[in-house]
């Protein structure tokens, strides 16, 4: 396992919310001993001059072979957290988003590259979940997304499936 710390400097991020009915995709954060710290949705860092939306598709193809459709429409936040004792800030695009290929729905578990050496794992988790395991998200970041879903009109997946 790769011991990570967060940078000094301000990381901007690109994340996709995708939905599975009622649960959310979204991928454990693991402390430097394996034990399970945090959840977030899928996504990764916004390398200099690449657009946030390119950063997101890469992320995706890059770690999991999947391709995506994001939709329209996106909000941004700041994140200000703690891991391992180190103060980590960064500015998250987040976007509502569908798996193009409908395999991915019927995983209860999906496995992913980090790096060549470590792998992630993300799992479907509902509103109720969520909320029985607030102190697993970071800065209530994923349960703010989540509230927001809710609180707007959204559409079926079978639209899609």
């Amino acid at each position: 396992m790769t011991i990570w710390r967060p940078a000094n400097s301000i990381a901007v991020k690109a994340m996709a919310l995708i939905w599975q009915d009622d649960a959310l995709l979204l991928s454990e954060v693991r402390n430097d001993s394996g034990r399970i710290t945090g959840m977030r949705p899928l996504g990764g860092t916004v390398e200099f001059g690449e657009p946030w939306r390119d950063a997101l598709q890469r992320e995706f193809l890059e770690e999991m072979g999947a391709r995506i459709t994001l939709l329209d429409g996106h909000f941004v936040m700041e994140n200000i957290y703690e891991h391992h004792g180190v103060t980590g800030h960064e500015i998250v695009f987040l976007c509502h988003a569908h798996f193009v290929d409908g395999s991915f729905y019927r995983m209860d578990t999906i496995v992913y590259d980090i790096s060549e050496d470590e792998t992630g794992t993300a799992k479907w988790m509902s509103l109720d979940e969520l909320v029985d395991n607030t102190e697993h998200l970071r800065s209530h970041l994923v349960l703010g997304c989540v509230q927001d879903y809710l609180n707007k009109p959204h559409y079926s997946l079978d639209l899609i499936r």
